[in-house]
C-alpha cells in the first residue's frame, strides 16, 4: 500500500513530461484565426504556460497536494468540477458495459461447456475469437452503422435526446436506455467475448478434476455439477478480470465516449489532451492511476472470497 503513493506520483509526472514534449501549448490549440500572436502571447501569460516547466509542475504538485488540481483551461472552472460532473456519466456506461460483460461471457462460457467440443462450443469458440480481436472504435462504427442509420432503431450518439427534459418521467428512462444501448454493448460485447474464452478454460480445467469425477460417479446431474461443484473454482480467472475492468467504470474508455460523443471521463481526457488542457490531463491521468490501483485491490480481495486458500497464511 505504501508503495501505491510514488507509483501515483510517478504516473503524474511521466504524464507531465510528455505533455511538455509534445508540440505546442494550450494557447496555441485555441482554435480562433482571429487571435493574433500577441493574443497569444497574452494567453500563454495568463495560463502561466510561459513559466519553466519545472516551476508549472512544482506548483501543480504542490496544490495537489493540498487537494487543488488547478482549473481547466477549457472549461474554465476548477477540474475537480469537471471531473465530478464526468464521473457518472461514466460510471453508468461503465456498469452497463460491465454488466454485458460478465452476463453474457458467462452465459456463453456455460453453454460452450455443456457439450465440451460439441457444434456450439466450436461457435462460441470461433465467435468469441473474431469479436475479442475486433477494434472498438470498428465495432462502434458498425453499430452506428447497422442499428442508427440503417436500421434506424437506436441514437447514435449522446447521452440523452435534446427534447429529453421535456419529457414524463418514464419517457426519459426510455431514451437515456435508447442511447446507452449502443455504447455499452461496444464495451461489453469485446470483453464478454475475453470472458467466455478465459471461463471456458477454466471450467474445463475444472471438470477434469478428481472431486468432480467422484462426483459425477456419485449419480449427480450435469447441471448440478456446473453450477455447484464447477463454476466457483472457475471464477478466479475472471475476478481479476472484474478488478481490471474498475479504471473503466470510473475513467472511462476512450474510444467508445468519444465516437459515441458521451459526456464521461473518456471524452474529457480526449478533449483535454488535444487541446493541451495540463491541469485537465492530469486530473483525469490521477483518477485512472488511482482507479487502476485500487482495481488490482479489489481483484485480490474478491480472489480471496472466491479462493479460501488464498486466505491461509504462507
Amino acid at each position: 500500500m505504501l508503495a501505491l503513493v510514488p507509483l501515483v506520483w510517478l504516473v503524474l509526472t511521466l504524464s507531465f513530461v510528455v505533455l511538455q514534449a509534445a508540440p505546442g501549448t494550450y494557447a496555441d490549440a485555441i482554435d480562433n484565426p482571429r487571435l493574433s500572436p500577441a493574443g497569444r502571447a497574452a494567453a500563454r501569460s495568463h495560463f502561466g504556460l510561459d513559466r519553466p516547466p519545472l516551476a508549472q509542475y512544482g506548483s501543480w504538485l504542490k496544490a495537489a497536494l493540498s487537494g487543488d488540481l488547478g482549473t481547466s483551461f477549457m472549461y474554465r472552472k476548477p477540474v475537480a468540477r469537471v471531473i465530478a460532473e464526468a464521473l457518472p456519466p461514466t460510471m453508468v456506461l461503465g456498469g452497463a458495459g460491465l454488466a454485458i460483460t460478465l452476463g453474457l461471457g458467462l452465459a456463453l462460457a456455460l453453454a460452450s461447456t455443456r457439450r465440451p467440443h460439441g457444434w456450439a462450443d466450436r461457435v462460441i469458440s470461433v465467435l468469441s475469437l473474431g469479436v475479442s480481436g475486433v477494434p472498438s472504435f470498428w465495432l462502434a462504427g458498425m453499430l452506428i452503422l447497422v442499428f442508427s442509420i440503417g436500421l434506424g432503431w437506436l441514437p447514435p450518439s449522446h447521452m440523452r435526446s435534446t427534447d429529453a427534459a421535456g419529457l414524463g418521467a418514464v419517457s426519459r428512462a426510455i431514451d437515456a436506455a435508447r442511447h446507452l444501448l449502443l455504447p455499452a454493448l461496444c464495451l461489453g460485447l469485446v470483453g464478454a467475448a475475453g470472458t467466455a474464452r478465459y471461463l471456458r478454460a477454466a471450467l474445463l480445467d475444472v471438470r477434469a478434476s478428481r472431486y468432480l469425477l467422484a462426483a459425477r460417479a456419485r449419480g449427480l446431474s450435469e447441471s448440478r455439477l456446473l453450477w455447484v461443484h464447477a463454476l466457483r473454482p472457475a471464477l478466479l480467472p475472471v475476478v481479476t478480470l472484474i478488478g481490471l475492468s474498475l479504471p473503466i467504470l470510473v475513467s472511462g474508455s476512450v474510444v467508445v465516449e468519444t465516437v459515441f460523443s458521451w459526456p464521461g471521463m473518456g471524452q474529457v481526457a480526449f478533449n483535454a489532451a488535444r487541446a493541451r488542457d495540463v491541469p485537465l490531463v492530469l486530473g483525469a491521468t490521477l483518477v485512472g492511476a488511482v482507479a487502476v490501483i485500487l482495481g488490482n485491490l479489489v481483484a485480490d480481495l474478491l480472489y480471496a472470497v472466491v479462493d479460501p486458500r488464498a486466505r491461509r497464511p504462507s
